[in-house]
């Protein structure tokens, strides 16, 4: 049984679970016409449940709630029902931060004003069937808000999308793309130049970076060790590949496991000359 909280509108409640002693989101077609506050109900045949998070903990549901319109919540659903038709499996938790960045993107899209997302491009790589998932959540926020978001503001969706499917926080995973897209930078700088961001190399590249850093961040290693191998056959390749993990060691304030060096440098020289490595 529910105990409504909160009717959003024709197609939302806000309810406890008297099961769980949990707060919930429901939506669907007509799930809160007719419903009134402090009603009880049994479980809507239809509805979907939004299980909730707060950005800070010291908020209440309800609050939070409260300071964002219905549609947007909507939206919000229906974007996670889009990415679970792409990845199956969605954490629903991400339904009430995802719908407040919707919401202040629409704002901001209305007063035609922007926040550059300089890590978009990177982003695009990284997570590529979550920015894919972003792109028609843009369809779907144009659809019920009349407001078009940038490509910048899809990049931030994307971010939500992938915390949904895995343990990396939103501003984790904008943590680790900015030291990728330092990283990037250092080697490019290093060899004099700017990689193609399409090839297949440069897209295996910051894949590994990205699964370094979460090997770091685990306290794990890989467990190929080419240090030796690279450091004699390419070693301005090897001294490059030293210089990222030592940045990359000091921005996350942990130790990059050695092996990680002649692992990175392979992917390194197969960017800078891949008919070599």
């Amino acid at each position: 049984m529910y105990r409504i909280i909160k009717v959003l509108n024709n197609n939302g409640i806000l309810v406890y679970d008297n099961d769980s002693g949990r707060e919930l989101i429901l939506l669907g077609n007509g799930v809160g016409f007719g419903k009134r506050p402090a009603q009880q109900i049994d479980h809507l045949p239809g509805a979907k449940i939004y299980s909730l998070v707060t950005r800070q903990k010291r908020q209440s549901v309800l609050q939070v709630v409260n300071g964002i319109r219905p549609e947007f919540i909507e939206a919000s659903g229906r974007i996670i029902d889009e990415a679970e038709k792409m990845f199956q499996k969605v954490n629903r938790e991400i339904l009430l931060p995802m719908a407040d960045h919707i919401a202040l993107a629409a704002k901001r899209a209305k007063e035609n004003r922007q926040i550059p997302n300089p890590f978009t491009p990177d982003i695009k790589v990284l997570f590529s069937k979550e920015y894919a998932a972003a792109l028609k959540g843009r369809e779907i926020i144009k659809e019920m808000t009349g407001y078009e978001i940038s490509d910048d503001e899809v990049g931030f969706i994307t971010l939500h999308i992938h915390a949904g499917l895995s343990d990396e926080q939103v501003s984790e995973a904008l943590d680790t793309t900015r030291i990728i897209n330092e990283g990037i930078s250092m080697i490019e700088k290093a060899f004099d130049q700017k990689f193609e961001e399409d090839s297949l190399a440069y897209t295996r590249l910051m894949s590994h970076l990205y699964y370094m850093i979460a090997r770091t961040r685990k306290g794990e290693s890989t467990k190929a060790d080419f240090n030796d191998f690279i450091f004699s056959s390419y070693p301005e390749t090897g001294k490059v590949a030293e210089s990222v993990c030592d940045y990359m060691g000091k921005q996350l304030k942990m130790k990059v496991a050695r092996e990680e060096i002649g692992f990175l440098a392979i992917h390194i020289q197969r960017v800078i000359d891949p008919d070599v490595c």
